[in-house]
């Protein structure tokens, strides 16, 4: 899965940083600074939403999922942590199986 493969990139910028990294650089600037960044992603998606097309979305969206992934690093946890959340909102007759 995509995003599996993203989160294990983010996750190898933070065991082994490296210079040339924005993902580094926002792993070192800390919490604060992964917020800020889902914040403004945040505006941007709703501005995408109601006046700048599809592809402006779709793009925004990109950005908004890298940081959240990015901040789900920083505090130990994972996307499956996200997916296990999700499960449990699935209505029985919802789920698979």
């Amino acid at each position: 899965m995509l995003i599996q493969q993203l989160f294990d990139i983010i996750k190898e910028r933070q065991e082994n940083p490296r210079e040339d990294s924005y993902t580094s650089e926002l792993l070192r600037a800390g919490e604060d600074e992964i917020l800020k960044k889902i914040g403004e992603e945040s505006v941007e998606v709703i501005l995408a939403a109601k006046s700048q097309g599809d592809a402006r979305l779709v793009s925004e969206l990109g950005d908004l999922t890298y940081h959240c992934l990015v901040l789900l690093a920083q505090r130990g946890l994972t996307p499956e942590d996200v997916e296990g959340e999700l499960e449990k909102r699935l209505p029985a007759a919802n789920k698979p199986g």
